[in-house]
């Protein structure tokens, strides 16, 4: 266990930083899953409407360094080509 005050003081920053990070993580996830939701529907409109939010919650998140960039691009490239599909 953290013994020095300034030890103690970087446990709660870094419990505080987890809690953030695992909220934004959740978030990015149901971004992703309201979109998958959409095209399983069969409504373009909407899907298209959902994947601009969602789109934006994944760049957040990236840019924040919470999960690679590349997998933000794998992400947003599969629904969008998932959307384009629907024709």
């Amino acid at each position: 266990m953290a013994n020095s005050a300034q030890a103690r003081k970087r446990a709660r920053q870094a419990e505080t930083r987890r809690q953030q990070n695992m909220s934004l993580r959740s978030e990015m996830r149901t971004a992703i899953k309201k979109v998958r939701k959409a095209i399983s529907a069969g409504d373009k409109a909407a899907a298209q409407g959902v994947f601009r939010e969602a789109q934006s919650v994944i760049d957040s998140v990236v840019g924040r360094g919470i999960f690679h960039r590349n997998l933000g691009a794998r992400s947003k490239s599969r629904l969008s080509d998932a959307i384009k599909a629907m024709a």
